[in-house]
């Protein structure tokens, strides 16, 4: 039987998340598992008068390629994919992990010089400003997140299913103060870490790139992080799982890392280029309806009373400063006895914010 909950979501997907015309090209992209709500979503398509370009993902095919690749496979610049790029008008990805671990024992140099080769591609799907990802409730998923799969449904529909409009209004407060910000501290157990977002622009998130979403993101001046920070929860990768991540910076740059678990993986990823040491991202869970971890950065950083950091690549949004092929989201929980301030105000503590939003 079909999920009714499918309807309202390639709803959303297609009238809110992204702008789809007559004529448009579109994207679709998504994993065997999520054919219902991906045909959904492609009849949609079909009806506003446009053109779908449906990329559906099998088990086993991208471990194949990392597995097998040779370096000048891994270097190729694949032009067929940027020809579609640039001739796209809007994509809708439909994430459908099947083996959360599937790139677990792939040579992270296969990732890092792959990631590397194609980041001209990713760059033209950001720079549209007109795409949006999410993820289908899998086995997989309901299996790191330690529920059911019935009861992981009800967690995804509940916590994208959701008025928007609403929450962009409750959004707003929070990014004016932080457009007005200059400087940054987070306080909490082994983490005392400061910067500026001084002249970036702070951007509220209401599910129209990522579904679901509840966050304010800018960035922080390039060269301007000092101090140290730990981070709560498993840093995930590229399906390498990443405990107890600490980082050092000097003067914006990570001088240090360690990890209790594969600190190795954590280091060959921050060399993997000029950029990949810095931070691209500051942002705020607002998202106070997301309260578990799962292991799934698109729930996880909008966990509201948390704050994450990214390292890599910076948003045009925000301003851009740092470039890199690498964008990792790190989150840290401030809802035991974290302190966050703003321009040395105490603006939230032990995860609520001590302004009315």
């Amino acid at each position: 039987m079909v999920d009714s909950r499918h309807a309202k979501f390639a709803a959303m997907l297609t009238d809110y998340c992204v702008k789809i015309k007559k004529g448009d090209v579109v994207q679709l992209s998504f994993g065997f598992e999520a054919k219902e709500l991906a045909l959904e979503v492609y009849k949609r398509i079909v009806k506003k008068g446009a053109f779908p370009r449906a990329h559906a993902d099998l088990p086993g095919f991208g471990y194949s390629f990392y597995k097998l690749a040779t370096d000048e496979q891994l270097k190729t610049f694949p032009k067929i994919t940027e020809f579609e790029a640039k001739n796209t008008d809007a994509w809708i990805s439909i994430g459908t992990e099947y083996n959360t671990r599937e790139f677990s024992n792939i040579d992270p140099k296969k990732l890092s010089l792959r990631q590397r080769t194609t980041k001209k591609i990713s760059d033209i799907v950001v720079g549209s400003d007109n795409w949006v990802i999410c993820e289908y409730p899998t086995n997989a998923l309901a299996q790191e997140a330690d529920m059911s799969l019935e009861e992981f449904e009800d967690f995804v529909y509940g916590a994208c299913l959701q008025d928007w409009f609403i929450e962009e209004r409750r959004q707003k407060t929070l990014q004016k103060l932080m457009d007005k910000t200059n400087d940054v501290r987070i306080l909490h157990k082994d983490t005392d870490i400061r910067f500026s977002i001084k002249g970036k622009k702070a951007v509220k998130c209401c599910g129209k790139r990522n579904m679901p979403d509840g966050e304010v993101f800018t960035e922080p001046v390039k060269n301007s992080i000092n101090g140290f920070i730990t981070f709560t929860y498993p840093a995930i990768y590229n399906g390498r799982e990443v405990d107890g991540v600490r980082l050092e910076f000097r003067n914006g740059k990570v001088v240090k890392a360690t990890a209790v678990k594969n600190q190795e993986f954590l280091n060959q990823m921050l060399d993997t280029d000029a950029g990949s040491r810095f931070v691209g991202e500051f942002g705020v869970g607002v998202n106070y309806g997301i309260k578990k971890f799962i292991k799934n950065i698109l729930f996880d950083e909008k966990i509201g009373g948390t704050v994450h950091l990214a390292l890599g690549k910076a948003y045009k949004e925000t301003g851009g400063e740092n470039n890199s092929a690498v964008h990792w989201d790190m989150i840290k929980e401030l809802r035991d006895g974290g302190q966050l301030f703003f321009d040395g105000k105490l603006v939230q503590k032990n995860g609520k914010f001590l302004f009315k939003m």
